[in-house]
């Protein structure tokens, strides 16, 4: 085995010894009992230099490790090629010299504080302990400019928080679908540890290019539609109606799941479950009015927001007939009111209540709230019948209820 090295990095992204071992947070000494086990395979290959995809393979032993697995584990792992993923750090990874936390302050014009809570807010955790890369400083430059520019300091950590969020989404998935459809059948084919590695260092370079122009292509197009929405949709809803306190927004709120969902699971398996979540959902974005979109899933259930409450009582009766026959019928609640807007998110008593009312209709059924149905009963092709009041769940005054059906005459 080659002399472990612990010169100066140099130009070239090769790291030292005491950085990768700060990396892994474990001492040097340990790194090298790992390397003359053989589990840093990217220390093995020749020139035997201390690499980012060494360094990455460092840290995900030093993670296993802190989890109890013992080294013998880990070296099955590794040789097996369930530890194929350290070649891709030196494509993910921030090349070339780091910077303090002091250079960050003076050169974004942030301070330390503000600095942890852009970082935490965008999901990042804690600020990096082996310093700022030149991206990360040209992002605090640009998240300067942006509060400079006049947005409140407020709205601009809800926005990098929802930034964060939905790029976690992104990148969770990504890692995800490419585990389960390449990596995995690599395995199960017996392909050796280091040419599972070049291949799935090869895929991602080759399609590591596409993601920012699908995004940037996709944030124009739905940027626009939004502004749109918020034009018209939100005018027309408060049209003629007292003014909200800020951060408020008058909406009406969807709660839609599959009636005997569960039933589902333990009768037909896991699988054919989630198949017929996926053909609801599938449905769902296929036919919703252009201003509300799917807030989020838990499960077997999305929450849908919009700005029409007669056009999304419209879309829910309408729904049931697009659900694939055998497939369990959704279950629907409606109402309309105010919601504190936080994080790309909906919150207060009225989304509660939305929720609460969900839980009350029956597979097949539309239930909607009085809000509901007095924007909504003069809309061609609705009727609503009176159910009565109902006490909800968590809410001391009883809510008036109605189902809400195609009208037949």
């Amino acid at each position: 085995m080659a002399a472990l090295a612990d010169e100066p990095a140099g130009e070239t992204g090769e790291l030292t010894l005491a950085q990768v071992a700060a990396r892994a947070g474990v001492s040097q000494g340990t790194v090298k009992r790992w390397v003359g086990k053989g589990l840093i395979p990217g220390y093995e290959a020749p020139p035997s230099r201390w690499t980012p995809a060494a360094a990455a393979y460092a840290r995900v032993v030093a993670r296993l490790r802190a989890r109890g697995h013992t080294l013998a584990q880990i070296k099955q792992a590794s040789d097996n090629g369930q530890l194929a993923v350290g070649p891709l750090e030196s494509l993910l990874s921030s090349p070339g010299p780091r910077h303090s936390l002091r250079d960050a302050q003076r050169l974004s014009g942030l301070d330390a504080d503000l600095i942890g809570r852009v970082y935490a807010a965008m999901g990042l955790g804690a600020l990096p302990l082996d310093g700022f890369s030149d991206e990360d400083m040209q992002i605090l430059k640009y998240g300067a400019a942006v509060l400079d520019a006049g947005l409140p300091l407020p709205a601009f950590l809800q926005l990098m928080r929802v930034y964060g969020q939905a790029v976690a989404q992104i990148a969770d998935a990504e890692v995800r679908l490419i585990h389960l459809y390449v990596h995995e059948p690599l395995m199960r084919r017996g392909v050796p540890s280091v040419k599972i590695a070049e291949e799935m260092e090869g895929l991602t370079r080759e399609t590591l290019p596409f993601a920012t122009p699908f995004m940037n292509y996709l944030h124009g197009r739905l940027l626009a539609q939004f502004v749109e929405q918020d034009m018209i949709g939100h005018m027309e809803a408060d049209l003629g109606e007292d003014a909200l306190r800020e951060g408020r927004l008058r909406v009406a709120i969807a709660f839609a799941d599959l009636a005997g969902y569960a039933r589902l699971t333990v009768e037909h398996g896991d699988e054919a479950a989630l198949g017929a979540v996926e053909r609801f959902v599938q449905v769902v974005e296929q036919t919703l009015p252009v201003d509300a979109r799917v807030i989020k899933m838990l499960g077997d259930e999305v929450m849908v927001v919009g700005s029409d409450a007669a056009a999304l009582s419209g879309w829910a009766v309408e729904l049931q007939a697009g659900i694939a026959a055998g497939d369990p019928l959704p279950r629907i609640g409606i109402h309309y009111g105010e919601a504190l807007y936080r994080d790309g998110d909906y919150f207060g008593a009225d989304v509660n209540q939305a929720a609460r009312v969900v839980a009350r209709a029956g597979g097949g059924e539309v239930l909607v709230t009085r809000p509901v149905v007095e924007v909504a009963a003069a809309v061609d092709g609705l009727e609503f019948e009176r159910i009565g009041e109902i006490r909800l769940k968590g809410f001391s005054e009883p809510t008036e209820l109605f189902t809400a059906s195609a009208r037949t005459a």
